[in-house]
């Protein structure tokens, strides 16, 4: 558990299954929303989680009934280490303590799956699209906030992210028009991979967890490395290169692919060391 100023438990951190790691936001009487005071915590859990050799699967859920519900309204803590800062800096580092958030997910050795339960809207919207894998509750909804608050709808990412995850059309329309999309049409444009009852969604992400982590630990740490570095890529021909390096590395360095053709002659599950 990570508790923030006034002591309250904000993140809890569990492991329900082995080598996988449950974070979850717990401050259901805000919608979990992204004030300093959960904010903060959660980039602790992230790095520990991130440091923990033996996690090697994350689910990333809210408590209550959201997610994430973007930036808060009431009064909260300030952004941390302002001591002898005027307004203009002050408002940076608040942004930049958010928008690390993101990038820190992506950075993570190890896939994040965001079991995504009511709202994520806003900040709490582009949380989701810090993950590797989407999975929403019956419950879940999605907008883009900014521009209902009379801002950009761009914030955390959200204008490189979203339109890489449903197509230029799609988020055109959604960041416009400020407009509410349910579970149900997230997972046909393309937003999340699945939509399952609310009272599945933590054992759907724990069980594609346990496959994940069946997997190799390196095979898989680099897969989603070489995934968020195609984002990037220029060309078919710079990603080609990224992926035979990387493919090489771990035949040469491993006998997972010997353990994997063992495995299959065998008719048993592989066990990849790595």
């Amino acid at each position: 558990m990570l508790q923030n100023e006034a002591g309250e438990d904000v993140i809890l951190v569990s492991r329900p299954r082995p080598h996988t790691a449950v974070i979850e936001m717990n401050r259901p009487e805000r919608m979990n929303s992204m004030a300093f005071e959960l904010m903060v915590p959660l980039a602790e859990a992230l790095d520990a989680v991130d440091a923990d050799n033996d996690i090697t699967c994350v689910v990333l859920t809210g408590s209550g009934d959201g997610f994430c519900s973007g930036a808060d309204t009431r009064d909260t803590m300030p952004p941390p280490n302002i001591d002898g800062m005027r307004l203009s800096g002050i408002a940076s580092r608040a942004m930049s303590t958010l928008a690390d958030l993101v990038p820190r997910l992506r950075k993570m050795n190890k896939p994040v799956i965001a079991a995504i339960n009511g709202a994520a809207i806003g900040g709490g919207m582009c949380l989701t699209l810090g993950a590797d894998i989407r999975l929403a509750g019956e419950s879940a909804y999605f907008r883009a906030a900014g521009i209902n608050n009379g801002l950009t709808a761009n914030e955390l990412g959200l204008s490189f992210l979203l339109p890489r995850s449903v197509g230029a059309t799609h988020a055109f329309e959604f960041m416009l028009s400020g407009r509410d999309i349910d579970a149900s049409e997230a997972e046909r444009m393309g937003l999340v991979s699945q939509v399952v009852p609310d009272d599945e969604l933590l054992d759907t992400a724990l069980d594609l967890a346990d496959q994940i982590n069946g997997w190799s630990t390196q095979g898989v740490a680099l897969t989603k490395r070489l995934m968020w570095a195609g984002l990037e890529t220029g060309s078919l021909q710079a990603a080609i290169e990224m992926e035979s390096h990387t493919q090489l590395y771990l035949r040469l360095t491993t006998e997972n692919f010997q353990e994997a053709t063992r495995a299959r002659a065998e008719g048993r599950a592989p066990d990849f060391r790595d």
